[in-house]
């Protein structure tokens, strides 16, 4: 039995580079409440490499990872309760 994680905000970051992918995850992370999850796409290579370990150090947790279809990867992020967002 696999229990479905659904998201409480989206944010496609295809075609975006770093670290403006990054900065786009932080804004959307910010709009929501801590354990709420953002669901990220980040392009393969650098972004999926980076964005992830950064939202880690930043106090949230990955849920889920995979790549998509088109090459793309998925994120489930749950904000985390630390102070770090503004």
């Amino acid at each position: 039995m696999t229990t479905k994680t659904e998201a409480d905000a989206f944010k496609s970051c295809r075609g975006i580079g770093c670290p403006m992918n990054m900065v786009y995850a932080k804004v959307e992370l910010a709009r929501l409440r801590p354990g709420q999850v953002l669901e990220l796409i980040l392009d393969n290579g650098p972004p999926i490499n980076n964005v992830p370990g950064s939202v880690i150090k930043e106090g949230h947790t990955i849920l889920e990872q995979k790549q998509l279809g088109d090459g793309t990867w998925q994120v489930l992020i749950k904000k985390g309760q630390g102070g770090k967002e503004r």
